[in-house]
């Protein structure tokens, strides 16, 4: 099952157990049943400390739990946890053989607090690199607590289930039996929604914090450099974000950051957080910035964040990215995660033999629907101008395949359901006007970024696009406010060119703070 480079590198991970750790499957008489088997005698051989029974009465077969001998496991995976999952079956088997994860004590201790009893069901496919994060997240709290059980569910494998439970995207994850989350979560998100008390904790000890001398507000690739360059310098830097690693947590492959030949979004999520925790920075996660307030007489800036708090720095930088574009047509918003999707990679395994539709004919359009080609049973993909705006080499691809369509001068009007999930999509010929109903199960739609600037209306110059204007430096309308990245008017939307921004706005903020603290005297 396992090719002799991954056993000896796992074997190399299973030596950090600290205590024993049982393997119970449930398995059938079927292929998948007997490849779990195989892999769970490959773990069994790797380590003194791992033992495997298969007499488990799990009613998800195959299925294996991972606990510890003579107590109930609290950890499931129904399913095999390859591809992505691989690294979600290595955590479990560490932490439940007694090696300690790396979270924050307070995180811990948080965790252990918890009294209620959760059950957690997370539905996956092996495909999806947002998966991993969620399993992981909830396997970590069920080591940590006994009051708490996380199943991850392969939704391609449990069909049926699937079906049942009317689920269309991943992860899917039910609490006690009920739907408590879609889509990437992170452990401090799932702390917030199960622990009810600790926004309130968080915002109150956010409120009493000292003025920063630089704020970002933004914790993607350029809020982050925006945050290493300032805290170089030796000032008081604050970080605040609605979710660290901004949108580059949806981004499957990246393959165009210099020196990095390969890497994938969360991976590189992950690393910048990392980098910035090396430093004296106050990062503020899970804290959504509501409102810009101009600087006082005092020179300091304000930022109100959702919660209730208020931050305030003699310097900002806004780095605040950007998010999906919505079709804002009836039915979009209704069906979301009931059909309308935006992410093929993780998605498109659950449409398998069905039929769905692409909106968008640039390169993430077009790319899409090749991929889903492989898997779906037929793809129509509908672009608004008169031709598609992709690769050359991608269209041809493209249109070489049997079971795709291209359909362009189409204006998508509405997404029609049945209350439960979509059923087709309506759209208009911008040619002859003419009305056209397209009979789907689902449709992913690539059509670009929005700016996440709408709280910053009326407060400091915005381009017709709502993009944040600036200067050569990241100056913005305002005195001592810069922006970096995807939120402003700089060109060409890429991770490396957001680093760069967000390095570059920080030092023309530490420019700005050097010469207005200086007395007037001096300065004239």
């Amino acid at each position: 099952m396992l090719d002799a480079n991954i056993r000896n590198q796992l074997k190399a991970y299973l030596e950090r157990l600290a205590q024993p750790v049982e393997l119970v499957a449930s398995l059938a008489e079927d292929a998948k049943s007997d490849e779990m088997r195989q892999l769970l005698r490959d773990i069994d051989e790797l380590s003194p400390l791992v033992s495997i029974r298969e007499d488990g009465a799990d009613v998800r077969r195959p299925s294996f739990s991972v606990g510890r001998p003579g107590e109930a496991a609290r950890i499931r995976f129904a399913g095999l946890p390859m591809g992505h999952e691989f690294t979600s079956l290595v955590l479990a088997l560490l932490q439940t053989g007694g090696h300690p994860p790396r979270v924050e004590p307070a995180v811990i201790e948080q965790i252990r607090a918890l009294r209620a009893p959760l059950h957690f069901e997370t539905y996956i496919s092996l495909s999806c690199h947002n998966c991993p994060d969620v399993v992981q997240a909830l396997n970590l709290m069920a080591v940590l607590n006994p009051g708490i059980t996380s199943s991850m569910i392969d939704g391609a494998l449990f069909q049926d289930e699937v079906e049942t439970r009317r689920i269309m995207a991943v992860p899917t994850v039910f609490l006690n039996g009920e739907p408590f989350e879609q889509g990437r979560v992170t452990l401090e998100e799932i702390l917030a929604k199960v622990d009810t008390g600790a926004a309130e904790r968080q915002a109150a000890e956010i409120q009493d914090k000292a003025p920063f001398d630089l704020l970002v507000v933004g914790g993607g690739p350029a809020g982050a450099a925006a945050a290493i360059y300032a805290a170089r310098k030796g000032i008081r830097t604050g970080i605040v974000a609605e979710r660290f690693g901004g949108q580059a947590l949806d981004t499957l492959a990246i393959e165009n950051l210099i020196s990095v030949p390969h890497t994938e979004g969360p991976k590189l999520a992950a690393a910048l957080e990392t980098h910035v925790r090396e430093y004296d920075v106050d990062i503020m996660n899970l804290q959504r910035a509501e409102a810009l307030v101009p600087a006082d007489e005092g020179g300091l800036t304000s930022i109100r964040l959702a919660s209730g708090a208020t931050l305030a720095a003699r310097a900002v930088v806004i780095a605040t990215g950007a998010r999906w574009r919505e079709m804002s047509v009836p039915g979009e918003r209704e069906y979301r995660g009931r059909g309308v999707a935006y992410c093929p990679h993780c998605d498109g395994p659950l449409f398998k033999g069905k039929r769905v539709a692409v909106i968008g004919g640039g390169n993430s359009g077009v790319e899409a629907a090749i991929d889903l080609a492989g898997i779906v049973a037929h793809v129509t993909l509908l672009e608004f101008d008169a031709k598609l705006r992709a690769d050359a080499v991608l269209q041809a691809k493209l249109r070489s395949l049997p079971n795709v369509t291209v359909v362009t001068s189409a204006r998508t009007t509405e997404v029609s359901g049945d209350g439960e999930k979509m059923n087709g999509l309506v759209y208009e010929d911008r040619n002859s006007g003419e009305i056209h109903r397209i009979e789907l199960e689902g449709v992913f739609v690539q059509i670009g970024l929005l700016p996440n600037t709408d709280w910053l209306k009326g407060t400091l110059a915005l381009s017709p696009r709502g993009e944040i204007e600036v200067d050569a430096h990241g100056q913005t309308s305002l005195p001592g406010v810069f922006a970096a990245g995807d939120a402003t008017t700089a060109p060409y939307k890429q991770i490396i060119i957001s680093m760069g921004d967000g390095a570059k706005a920080s030092l023309a903020a530490f420019d700005y703070l050097i010469r207005s603290s200086v007395p007037e005297a001096m300065a004239a």
